[in-house]
């Protein structure tokens, strides 16, 4: 017990540190610096988050490089924001310290009548600490389908705080459908494609996110999505897939042979998708023929 409240003693004398300096006389700094080093950590948080969604199999290494890609532009042009920011004190007036020391000694007295009040002093047996541990705090257990779920609550519990993060939209909607969360992840595509309305990746992600959500159906509000996706690129690999398929459930066969014969054209015939598309052709052209 004594060794705990040795522990708080040496945490609040940290806590103090941080918080006592801007209380003094110059101790407030330019917030605008500030901010900007906070954006930076934020990027670097979405780094590493983005690393393990990807070794956890949330992404493809495909979408992982071009978030990877936007999130190192944003973090480049925040570091360089950030070097020229003079880092100036604001000319106040001097405060009485009378108040700080005040602060200093009603902290700790707080904490501990705060404590004492509602906390668990039996929490401090080890025995207790350690048969409350989960298997996540294991460094070698996988991650449970609980851990996913959590990391991706916490990631739309981030952008409800940054909301105008196009990117983190388009990260939170594929980690919704990796956890079949159909709906969840065209809410957060529509959000996406609204901060970003130039990406078609995103549209026909969008589109196909809608179309999962619409039974499995890509007809109606998907084909809307995959109109939007094709005026913004042409030639998009995922959006001419997705107009061949939205065209064959239509019946519309000549249209579906038309945009899944353009996406060959780019395809290699031995991969996997070239032998997909030929098959689906071949589908189209004996269902036009009947």
């Amino acid at each position: 017990m004594m060794l705990f409240w040795i522990t708080c003693a040496v945490f609040v004398a940290i806590a103090l540190a941080f918080v006592i300096p801007p209380l003094l006389p110059g101790g407030r700094k330019d917030t605008k610096s500030d901010d900007k080093a906070a954006n930076v950590e934020v990027y670097r948080d979405q780094l590493s988050e983005l690393d393990a969604d990807l070794q956890n199999g949330i992404v493809s290494k495909e979408q992982y490089q071009q978030d990877k890609d936007e999130i190192e532009r944003r973090l480049l042009e925040d570091i360089a924001a950030l070097g020229k920011t003079p880092d100036k004190t604001l000319s106040e007036p001097t405060r009485a310290k009378t108040p700080v020391y005040a602060i200093a000694l009603l902290i700790p007295l707080f904490a501990t009548a705060l404590y004492l009040k509602i906390g668990n002093p039996a929490g401090l047996n080890p025995n207790a600490i350690a048969a409350g541990r989960s298997s996540a705090e294991r460094p070698n257990a996988p991650m449970s389908q609980q851990d996913i779920e959590n990391n991706v609550a916490k990631l739309a519990k981030r952008m409800e705080q940054n909301p105008g993060d196009a990117s983190g939209w388009a990260m939170l909607a594929r980690s919704y459908m990796t956890l079949e969360k159909y709906g969840e992840a065209a809410n957060a595509y529509a959000k996406a494609t609204a901060l970003k309305p130039d990406d078609a990746d995103v549209w026909a992600d969008y589109a196909f996110a809608a179309g999962m959500a619409n039974n499995k159906s890509l007809l109606g509000q998907p084909t809307e999505f995959i109109k939007k996706a094709l005026g913004v690129d042409p030639e998009n690999p995922k959006a001419l897939e997705l107009a061949g398929s939205a065209a064959f459930e239509a019946k519309n066969y000549k249209d579906a042979i038309t945009y899944w014969q353009r996406l060959l054209e780019k395809t290699p015939r031995n991969s996997e998708l070239g032998a997909a598309l030929v098959e689906r052709i071949d589908q189209a052209k004996t269902e036009a023929a009947k």
